[in-house]
């Protein structure tokens, strides 16, 4: 068998010091709520906020129906909220089902640099395991922070690696940021906890093959990242042995999938900062219910079409501007993304997207049906889209973006944002995160369900996880 051979790395830690996995368990087992700064907290209510419209949303999609009666199928009572639904699932599977239900619209937040979703996969980790061990909604809320702060540190640090070689990050990395979750939630030790990290190692992969034909893989990912961490987190509550370095290891996560960009991770950025910078207040919500690598050139479309009373007869071609490490998931191949077969396909399509905001005036779900799927308009629109690598793009710290429109009568108009709308300064405020659910839920619940799940959702704190969980699955 070939052997590994790595390049030095001088972010390493220090070989006769602790492990990553054991910084990180370290610094869980000191984690509370009471530690976690206001402002942190009230953004992560805003975070699950969204995240539990995302799934309502998705509650009336067939996937989400197929995937329900799948886990039926496996014929286990269980005790745990399904959100939007009224069954009971078990432990594992409750997360499995809750994580595909916020991503499955692919509508969930985003943290761009580390290039994932992050609060999926801590949500749906916390509400299963607090609900079966009955933790406080205090307790629920700490360990969804927990969560998130792990997954966008243990990926940020490949600087965006992972796609390259055909991973889905969010899919991935959960698998260790859950166990760590998990295992807090659990109370384990320092080294129970590590052992977990280690387990992990083991089940973490997330293919992104469902490209290639709209497949619903992607839509399981962060629920199995889920169910795989409160897995692992068990096996080491009852004693099961796993290695310490799961993260710098020679055959570790980084340099098995990344290959010979293992030498550009950056392991500092995993550990340095806990507790004092705050990963959390960086997440961006998504205004699209389309991958992020494409909203600014969605946004730039129609500021154009608004300013310039743009008729979409009257185009001749868009010039639309991608980074360079995104245009392989959402510019290629060219012949799929302009004639998408299916809502998957078009949400990682930028040819679609911009020809639908051009032609619509707007982007929402209602754009990912069929009907819109077929739309003439947006079809012949979209065959006159080029994507171009943009070289002023500020990926990955924001997923920048623009379009130049050329119309037939030889005029043409540009635009262009640094900075995508959701992200940094352009951060989305509380009353459009509430905007964005109500829209969501309106598709699921009443408005008077809607509110209840708002005020649950902010008033966290007063209820435990199984009163959280009766409000979600409205009983």
């Amino acid at each position: 068998m070939a052997s590994l051979t790595l390049a030095p790395n001088p972010t390493l830690p220090d070989p006769a010091g602790p492990t990553i996995a054991q910084q990180l368990s370290a610094f869980a087992c000191g984690f509370s709520y009471e530690g976690i700064p206001e402002r942190v907290r009230e953004s992560a209510k805003d975070f699950i906020l969204d995240a539990v419209g995302c799934a309502l949303a998705s509650s009336g999609y067939d996937f989400s129906h197929r995937i329900l009666a799948g886990l039926r199928g496996i014929d286990e009572a269980g005790t745990c909220t399904v959100i939007g639904f009224p069954d009971r699932l078990p432990m594992r599977d409750a997360a499995l089902m809750n994580g595909t239900l916020i991503h499955g619209l692919d509508y969930d937040d985003s943290h761009l640099e580390a290039v994932l979703h992050p609060g999926v996969t801590s949500l749906a980790c916390a509400l299963a395991l607090g609900e079966k061990t009955n933790r406080s909604g205090r307790d629920l809320l700490a360990a969804y922070v927990l969560g998130v702060e792990n997954v966008i540190r243990i990926s940020r640090a490949s600087r965006g690696g992972f796609h390259h070689f055909g991973y889905h990050p969010t899919g991935l990395i959960a698998h260790f940021s859950c166990a760590i979750e998990a295992a807090w939630m659990l109370g384990l030790s320092e080294r129970q906890m590590t052992m977990a990290q280690g387990l992990a190692g083991s089940t973490a992969a997330a293919t992104q093959e469902f490209l290639a034909e709209g497949a619903w893989n992607k839509r399981l990912h962060p629920g199995w990242a889920a169910a795989a961490g409160i897995t692992a987190a068990s096996l080491a509550r009852g004693g099961t042995i796993g290695p310490t370095k799961p993260y710098e290891g020679r055959l570790g996560i980084y340099n098995t999938h990344l290959h010979h960009l293992a030498e550009k991770v950056d392991y500092n950025l995993i550990t340095r900062g806990l507790g004092v910078e705050w990963e959390l207040l960086e997440i961006a919500v998504k205004p699209f219910p389309v991958c992020h690598f494409v909203h600014a050139c969605g946004d730039a479309a129609l500021t154009l079409r608004e300013k310039h009373h743009i008729d979409p007869d009257q185009i001749e071609r868009i010039t639309a501007y991608l980074a360079e490490p995104t245009m392989h998931i959402v510019a290629e191949p060219v012949g799929i993304k302009r004639r998408p077969a299916n809502d998957y396909d078009a949400k990682f399509s930028v040819h679609y997207f911009v020809a639908a905001c051009l032609v619509r005036g707007e982007f929402g779900l209602a754009e990912l049906k069929d009907d819109s799927l077929r739309d003439p308009k947006i079809l012949a629109l979209a065959e006159r889209v080029d994507a171009v690598v943009d070289p002023k793009t500020l990926y990955p710290k924001y997923i920048s973006g623009g379009v130049t429109i050329h119309m037939k009568d030889g005029t043409q108009h540009v635009h262009y944002d640094a900075v995508n709308r959701g992200a940094g300064d352009r951060a989305l405020t509380r009353a459009e995160v509430e905007a964005k659910f109500f829209a969501n839920a309106k598709l699921a619940v009443t408005p008077v369900r809607a509110r209840e799940i708002r005020d649950a959702v902010y008033g966290l704190e007063d209820l435990n996880a199984r009163e959280f969980g009766a409000v979600l699955a409205g009983r």
